[in-house]
């Protein structure tokens, strides 16, 4: 089997042209960035055991099964982090939430050189590491309930060399810090939400929030003023159909300036305010 032959094969499998080449990459020890080499050696042949292991890669994204667990890496805001099925698979839209926090830090700092901000639920650690990552001068905290993911957050930031202070809780239980900022990209998916069988890869308690997905942004925006800084912002990620509703809440919780910001794809992503006692 050849190069081509096992891009075809994916490609019976119904396996997109550019996931079977990150996929093919993987399993050949390459990175992404080595597309190229596989059209310039589109006629090398594959060992047995590289075709079956490929074969066996392709059965599984066939399947659904995410690329990302497959081959163990996610970019996100210009990082490459490590993942697997004891976390969420960082998505582009989080990245709205990313570019918010650090114009939020940006006008906060004023001069100032540092301050705190705190990452509630933050899985693998990408909206902390890449906080932390364009502005280091911040002391950056992420609370985590899950162990499991905890580990991976830590081992991100470690292979990144990244210092994010991690510690183990739910919501604020475990922190009792006051901040500058607070970002969150929280639980929000109804319980009974038509999408969460093509979720079916991902941790379910990283994902679902109640009846309406908003249980555990409740408590979030009813907790932040207790752990915010005069003048602090609460920034909260949120299903394409929640927005008026987070910002209902906020308001409701005495947040100024409260508004939303939307996605690549024009919908409103996050939802945030200022807390001014």
């Amino acid at each position: 089997m050849t190069i081509t032959h096992a891009l075809q094969a994916a490609a019976s499998r119904g396996i997109d042209r550019l996931d079977a080449q990150l996929l093919l990459l993987h399993v050949l020890g390459k990175m992404p960035a080595e597309r190229a080499w596989l059209v310039a050696n589109a006629d090398e042949p594959l060992t047995p055991s590289l075709a079956d292991h490929f074969l066996a890669m392709a059965e599984r994204r066939a399947s659904g099964e995410p690329l990302a667990y497959l081959t163990g890496w996610q970019a996100f805001y210009g990082l490459e982090l490590k993942v697997d099925a004891r976390v969420l698979i960082p998505r582009p839209d989080t990245e709205t939430l990313v570019d918010w926090a650090i114009e939020v830090i940006d006008i906060h700092d004023n001069g100032a050189g540092s301050g705190d901000v705190l990452d509630l639920g933050t899985g693998s650690g990408a909206v902390a590491l890449a906080l932390k990552h364009s502005r280091p001068q911040w002391r950056v905290h992420a609370l985590e309930a899950s162990a499991d993911a905890l580990a991976v957050a830590r081992a991100n930031a470690s292979r990144l060399g990244l210092d994010v202070a991690f510690v183990q809780g739910s919501w604020f239980n475990a922190l009792p810090l006051s901040v500058d900022l607070i970002v969150s990209n929280p639980p929000y998916v109804a319980e009974q939400d038509a999408h969460l069988p093509a979720l079916r890869h991902e941790p379910r308690q990283a994902l679902t929030s109640g009846a309406d997905g908003l249980d555990d942004i409740r408590q979030i925006v009813a907790s932040s003023p207790r752990h915010l800084r005069p003048g602090g912002w609460l920034l909260l990620e949120h299903g394409y159909d929640q927005a008026a509703r987070v910002r209902t809440l906020l308001v409701a919780h005495g947040f100024l300036q409260v508004q939303s910001r939307r996605d690549l794809s024009g919908t409103e992503r996050c939802s945030g305010g200022q807390f001014s006692p």
